[in-house]
């Protein structure tokens, strides 16, 4: 109820008068059933704009440090996160990592629609990194359809290390839904993860028109920071 409230009565009808966000391919999303939202990750407000557009309840996946802050912005983040439907991961791998596919097969099970961003980090620089395979096993195990979604502009509107935003529009372009159905079973098989993740990128591609860089995005930040020292 309070996600409804928030997306359709207090914040929603604000965002979407300021942005004007244009939306392409909206009747791709199926109207009913799990599934997932692979989309690439520019901005922050990637994960507000995208479900505000879905007339579905969208659930992304959300690294548990916006749900554990202190004081007054602590307390911000952590009902925005909630608001948008953000759920809290733990990212530093192993366990963690399990758990997080866990949380995410909960969500499809439950037959909602999770959204996954592949690269696994915003992009620093408004390229296309390489995805991880880790929403390729989670559509494997989960037999259900991946959309492909691309984010326009919303770093131009919220670059990385800004805390507001600037008015102005931005975009989403959806493709059609994408079926790995071949690859049933085949989930624990390291090369098949890797084909599956590689053409989802490539859609990615096709749909944003970024440029593509086959390295991890997390990789050119650690690097970038190990030079800024």
């Amino acid at each position: 109820m309070f996600y409804w409230i928030m997306k359709n009565i207090v914040v929603g009808p604000i965002l979407l008068g300021l942005f004007r966000p244009w939306v392409i391919g909206l009747e791709n999303i199926p109207k009913q059933g799990g599934v997932i939202l692979a989309s690439n990750h520019l901005s922050f407000i990637d994960s507000v704009f995208l479900p505000l557009v879905v007339p579905r309840r969208v659930a992304f996946l959300a690294k548990s440090e916006y749900f554990t802050g202190k004081g007054l912005k602590g307390w911000a983040t952590r009902l925005f996160m909630t608001a948008s439907g953000q759920l809290p991961i733990d990212r530093s791998g192993g366990k963690a990592s399990e758990d997080s596919l866990n949380t995410g097969l909960r969500v499809l099970g439950s037959g909602d629609i999770l959204g996954i961003y592949p690269e696994g980090t915003r992009s620093p620089d408004a390229k296309l990194y390489r995805g991880r395979t880790g929403v390729a096993r989670m559509v494997l195990e989960a037999g259900v359809p991946i959309v492909p979604v691309a984010m326009i502009d919303t770093e131009k509107a919220m670059p990385t290390g800004t805390r507001l935003p600037k008015i102005r529009r931005i975009g989403i372009v959806i493709g059609k839904p994408l079926d790995f159905s071949r690859f049933e079973g085949m989930e624990g098989d390291r090369f098949v993860l890797r084909s599956v993740t590689d053409e989802l990128m490539y859609e990615l591609q096709h749909l944003s028109n970024q440029e593509y860089d086959d390295v991890y995005a997390s990789s050119v930040k650690e690097k970038r920071a190990s030079l800024s020292r």
